[in-house]
Order: C-alpha cells, then sequence, then structure tokens
C-alpha cells in the first residue's frame, strides 16, 4: 500500500506552480494528481504537461471530468477568494479535503508553527504569505504576556505578486488582521502590504510591531527564537533580520492604541526576512514560498491522517 496521496492544483499561477514543484520535489506523503486552470496558453499548464501531470484548462468542471479524479483526496486553491467559494462547494460534495491558499477564510485558519497539528477541517485557510510570516511572532509575544495591539507590514516584491495577489489585496488586509487576532492571540490587529516596484527586486521584508503588557523582555526574546526555529522547519529562508528591540512605555507617557485607547506597557519590534527556496521564482519571492511551504506542510499533514485512517479515495482497494 503507498502512503501518498493524489493531489489537485487549482491555479497554475506564480503560487500554484511552486507548489507542484514542492509537491515533486519535497512531500512525503502528496504526489501530483492533477494541474486545473483556465487559460489553455498558461506557463504553469504547460510546465504541468512537460513535468507528467495530467491537466485541465476547463476548471473546476474540467477537475470533475479528468479520470484521475477518483483518486484526488485533496486539492489547493491558489486563485481568488472570489473564485473559492464554488470551487469549495463542488470539491465539499466530492469528500475532497481543501486547503485553501486565497484570502477567502472559509476554513479555520492554519498556520504550521501555531496550529498545524489541532486542525483537520475539510477546508483549512493558510492566511496570507504576509500572515505566515508575521503572526508567528505576534504569537510569541502571546505566549508570555497579554498582548493588547498588533500591527504588520508585509513588503514584497512587485515582480512576486501575480494578478491573483493584486486582485486580492482588500481581502488580504483584512484576513492577515483577523488572523493577527484569532491566532497571533491579540486583542486589536491590523495590516499593512507594499509592492516594491524597486529594481533588482527586493527580498520579502516584514516588520512586526507588539504592543502588550510588561514582562521580562528575555521571556519574549527566548520565545520569538523558538518560534524563528519552529518555522524555519519548513521554511528555511526565514530569519529575523535583527535582533528585537524593545520599548517601555510609561503611565505617564501611553500609548493611543487603535481601537483600545490610552495604554503603557511594552512595545516589541521585530524584523524578518524570508528568502525563497527559487523552486520557480527567484530566491526574492519569499512571499510565495512561505505561501506553498506552509500548504505543503499542511497538505503533508493532511495525507499523513488519511492514510493512518485508511479514507485515502486512491487507496480503497488495499485498505
Amino acid at each position: 500500500m503507498t502512503d501518498k496521496v493524489k493531489v489537485a492544483i487549482i491555479g497554475p499561477g506564480n503560487i500554484g506552480t511552486d507548489l507542484m514543484i514542492k509537491v515533486m520535489r519535497n512531500s512525503q506523503h502528496l504526489e501530483m494528481g492533477a494541474m486545473v486552470g483556465v487559460d489553455p496558453k498558461s506557463d504553469g499548464l504547460a510546465r504541468a504537461e512537460r513535468m507528467g501531470v495530467v491537466t485541465t484548462a476547463e476548471g473546476i468542471d474540467g477537475l470533475l471530468k479528468l479520470d484521475v479524479f477518483k483518486d484526488i483526496d485533496i486539492a489547493f486553491d491558489a486563485t481568488s477568494a472570489g473564485a473559492h467559494k464554488r470551487h469549495n462547494d463542488v470539491l465539499q460534495q466530492h469528500g475532497v479535503q481543501v486547503i485553501d491558499l486565497t484570502p477567502a477564510a472559509i476554513g479555520p485558519y492554519v498556520i504550521p508553527a501555531i496550529n498545524l497539528e489541532a486542525e483537520n477541517a475539510s477546508n483549512m485557510n493558510m492566511v496570507t504569505c504576509g500572515g505566515q510570516a508575521t503572526i508567528p511572532m505576534v504569537a510569541a509575544v502571546s505566549r508570555v504576556t497579554k498582548v493588547h495591539y498588533a500591527e504588520i507590514v508585509a513588503s514584497i516584491a512587485s515582480k512576486s505578486a501575480g494578478p491573483g495577489t493584486r486582485a486580492n489585496i482588500d481581502e488580504f488586509t483584512e484576513t492577515t488582521r483577523s488572523a493577527i487576532e484569532i491566532l497571533g492571540g491579540a486583542t486589536r490587529g491590523k495590516a499593512i502590504i507594499v509592492l516594491n516596484p524597486a529594481e533588482p527586486p527586493l527580498i520579502m521584508r516584514d516588520t512586526v510591531f507588539v504592543f502588550s503588557d510588561l514582562v521580562d523582555t528575555t521571556l519574549i526574546e527566548d520565545s520569538i527564537a523558538q518560534m524563528v526555529a519552529s518555522v524555519q522547519a519548513y521554511v528555511p529562508g526565514y530569519r529575523l533580520k535583527q535582533k528585537v528591540q524593545f520599548d517601555v512605555i510609561s503611565p505617564e507617557q501611553p500609548l493611543n492604541v487603535p481601537g483600545i485607547g490610552a495604554k503603557h506597557g511594552l512595545k516589541t519590534s521585530v524584523f524578518l526576512e524570508v528568502e525563497g527556496a527559487a523552486h520557480y521564482l527567484p530566491s526574492y519571492a519569499g512571499n510565495l514560498d512561505i505561501m506553498t511551504s506552509a500548504a505543503l506542510a499542511c497538505g503533508d499533514m493532511m495525507a499523513r491522517r488519511r492514510v493512518a485512517a485508511g479514507i485515502a479515495r486512491g487507496h480503497k482497494e488495499a485498505v
């Protein structure tokens, strides 16, 4: 009996193509079943064909027509928040688990370093690239003290942002803000994304500002170091750009925290960079790499559970 589970990737753009390459090179429990798009001239579909993957340019309806669909247990959706709802509705009817790489947020948010093993929903949302990079730092502070407010700024190379990313800017900010609060543990969150047009393209950089109750700063430093190591386990190019910075806000000069009011406490500033593995786009596209690496970790976990439970569709004869 094989320990591999077949998957489909919907959306052959930058994210979908990079994810396909990761599945084929790095996955422990996944194998490609199909690549799905809507443009017959798509570079991602052409690349998938060259790599021996079954393809369709007829979207989700074309996927249902493929012979291989009967063996597919997991689908990654790398299209858009608007398209994802229908894709999810169709796939759920066929018992296919969905990993959502759009900001649609139909299912629970999943960031592997925070809650991968705790979730096993039929639809799991990978938040956003900025969320995957920054929310672990908010959660690291939340482990040791109360976080009142967290603000993240994700700066990515304009060249690494495909049409799907550009069409979902509003959803990016809202989904990331929500996940800062739900997974990061902040009372209030805020998210900003910057598409940097600089040439040559700059590596992904992220800044995280966390305002919390006062606590021994060594506890925060240790917690952040542990969380960085957890993320590096599946995103080797993830790292602190410089030492964590702290500012004590006194009661005499409190900060006016958005949506909360005047507060005193501790401001923690974390500066990150994410270098991509360059599987599809150059290494500056760390935003692409962290999203697909997180999705791969989620898919491997789903597949491992399905094989252990004997419910993988492609394994019916062997179970």
